[in-house]
């Protein structure tokens, strides 16, 4: 019987099949073979107890994508969230969430949330940073503000959230699925970070036909496929002008005659995603040396 892998926790798998949910544990040959079951995989099972509604994994189908941390695959869309403010935008972070969406082949929706905290000038300056490279949707999961447009970005499509603690991630499923009813955490007065309250992950049924995942794991994750060779390649905005650099290797950091950085000189790069970039370039280069 085939099924999608809707909820796993401790080792056990939520599987939505024609005869309903079935919890079932993967075959010992996945361990073996060192296959971890993901949310959002669609596999073939075997019923062994009707009744009690279990089973057997026997088999996955091929994969779209597949990410670690947490274990999801099939993923059409990264809706990568941010708060305007409280807590403060982590726009590296933001800036990692959009590479490994870029690595995976997936598309990408920005989403700045908490827009009622902030003045339109503010807003439009995080708007400016994003909006000439992905969809920017601000919302305000509060006031109901522009979560409707949110809702067709993804309608029809498998999409997960991410984003750094605190963001309003829940309270932004919690507006568009009712019915997921997750729990969520108040914001620490001291360090103005969200409580993790997200504990297991799971997908939920969305209006339009498609599916949302909710993702605990995604705030300390590296770009950990990525080289200093390939970075660029997942910036689009700095990707589009490395073809005019002097050196077919440049990296774009301090070598001559380099079209990024003329880019980055002449505002045709925001400043802010080449500070991303380099940071990231760091990151990898240390990463190597150990």
């Amino acid at each position: 019987m085939k099924g999608l892998i809707v909820k796993g926790i401790g080792g056990f798998y939520y599987v939505d099949t024609a005869a309903g949910i079935i919890e079932a544990k993967g075959r010992g040959i996945f361990k073996k073979d060192g296959i971890t079951l993901a949310v959002g995989d669609i596999v073939e099972l075997e019923i062994i107890d009707e009744e009690e509604k279990k089973g057997v994994i026997n088999s996955i189908y091929p994969r779209k994508n597949q990410f670690i941390r947490p274990p999801i695959a099939n993923v059409d869309t990264f809706v990568v969230v941010f708060a305007a403010a409280k807590p403060k935008p982590n726009l590296i972070l933001v800036d990692k969430f959009l590479v490994m969406a870029e690595m995976h082949g997936v598309e990408a929706v920005i989403c700045i949330n908490k827009s009622d905290l902030v003045s339109p000038e503010t807003l439009a300056e995080y708007k400016a940073i994003y909006e000439d490279i992905y969809p920017v949707i601000t919302v305000s999961a509060r006031t109901g503000e522009g979560l409707d447009r949110l809702k067709e970005a993804i309608s029809g499509k498998t999409a997960a959230l991410a984003g750094p603690s605190g963001v309003g991630k829940s309270t932004i499923l919690n507006a568009l699925i009712p019915h997921a009813n997750m729990e969520t955490g108040s914001v620490s007065e001291k360090t103005k970070r969200g409580k993790h309250t997200t504990r297991h992950v799971e997908i939920f049924d969305a209006e339009g036909g498609g599916r949302i995942f909710d993702t605990p794991g995604f705030t300390s994750f590296e770009i950990l496929e990525a080289e200093e060779d390939n970075l660029m390649h997942y910036y689009p905005d700095i990707d589009k002008y490395s073809g005019g650099c002097y050196y077919d290797n440049c990296r774009h950091l301090k070598e001559p005659q380099c079209a990024v950085r003329e880019a980055l000189e002449d505002g045709k790069i925001h400043k802010l995603r080449y500070q991303s970039y380099a940071a990231n370039m760091e990151e990898i280069k240390n990463r190597r040396k150990y």
